[in-house]
């Protein structure tokens, strides 16, 4: 029995940029007419990577890294300067009309909703340029006006929405036609935390009910953590980790904090197989490594040492663990990456 085919999937995917080298002064500029010069620019080097139906994935990286440009290629906007692609069995950019029936797409900071129409014409416009069947349509309509509360402002034009209802909306034009899979550009960039936290769930709904396969660009490292279980990092072009957040945490987030809230202040509290990391009133931090030492065990030795009012564990945040791996590399398994 054969496997499902990838939805996405690139092989040795490259994109370079080639632009003009000017030459200064008008002699630069007369000899820049007749004889150009070209410098290159790889913006994609060799991404090799592929995306099961229904997954939910947080491509990652710096400002430059190469992750628009991937997804422009994926979306059909760019052509690939060598490599293969393919986005639901088709060539995206051999395809294009094709290929954006299957897709979705929200950038934080563009809209495809019409400036001066009401949020609703703008679905109606959506609708007829997918041929999106009428019962289909106001089906999702009625679903995605509940998920994302937009019932109060639907008659509203777009140019009076606020930027947290523009971006539902948006959520819900990428949505309409039904699409299977969603890319997803920064959709939560200057979002307050109420708007947020109903993005984050229309995402994981859509996702996990109706098995739509989302690819999640982000400076927001919160988004990913909340949403993905499988990350793509992606530095200077190339792929330098594609894999589980977890899996990523325990190489390089090795070291947990217990953090312990005592009865009564305690002089030089200490624990063995933890590090006293501060005392603050009457709360220490224990700095341990998750692969020498059980949570616990140091919470048991700590109730048998001292009255205590409350204990909590502080996992290493996501953020942290990949601004250390591009500081020093994703190879350097060193004690000190580690810290």
């Amino acid at each position: 029995m054969h496997e499902p085919a990838p939805i996405v999937e690139t092989r040795d995917l490259r994109k370079v940029f080639r632009t003009v080298r000017r030459r200064p002064g008008a002699l630069g500029a007369l000899r820049t007419l007749f004889s150009r010069d070209y410098e290159e620019r790889i913006a994609v080097s060799n991404v090799t990577m592929s995306v099961d139906a229904g997954e939910l994935v947080g491509y990652i990286g710096q400002n430059g890294a190469g992750k628009s440009t991937t997804i422009k290629m994926l979306t059909g906007i760019l052509v690939p300067s060598g490599g293969e692609i393919r986005v639901a069995g088709i060539v995206p950019y051999e395809n294009r009309k094709q290929n954006a029936r299957n897709i979705g797409v929200v950038f934080g900071q563009r809209s495809q909703l019409y400036w001066d129409l009401p949020l609703v014409e703008s679905f109606e416009l959506l609708r007829a340029i997918y041929a999106i069947p009428r019962e289909r349509y106001q089906r999702n309509v009625d679903e995605f006006t509940d998920l994302l509360e937009m019932r109060e402002f639907l008659n509203t034009p777009v140019r009076q929405l606020s930027l947290g209802q523009r971006m539902r909306g948006d959520f819900a034009a990428a949505m309409l036609h039904d699409p299977a899979i969603v890319y997803l550009d920064e959709p939560t960039i200057g979002l307050d935390v109420v708007a947020k936290e109903a993005i984050r769930a229309f995402i994981t709904r859509v996702n996990t009910e109706r098995g739509t396969t989302v690819i999640l660009t982000t400076h927001d490292l919160a988004d990913v953590e909340r949403l993905c279980r499988r990350i793509v990092l992606i530095d200077h072009g190339s792929i330098i980790y594609d894999g589980d957040v977890e899996r990523i945490k325990s190489e390089y987030g090795r070291f947990r904090t217990l953090v312990v809230t005592f009865a009564a202040a305690v002089e030089s509290p200490a624990l063995p197989g933890a590090e006293l990391a501060g005392v603050q009133g009457t709360t220490a931090r224990f700095r341990f490594d998750r692969n020498g030492e059980r949570a616990d065990r140091l919470i048991r030795i700590a109730s048998e040492r001292y009255p205590l009012e409350d204990v909590s564990i502080e996992e290493p945040d996501l953020e942290s663990i990949i601004r250390r791996i591009y500081r020093e590399g994703y190879e350097q398994r060193t004690e000190e990456a580690t810290r």
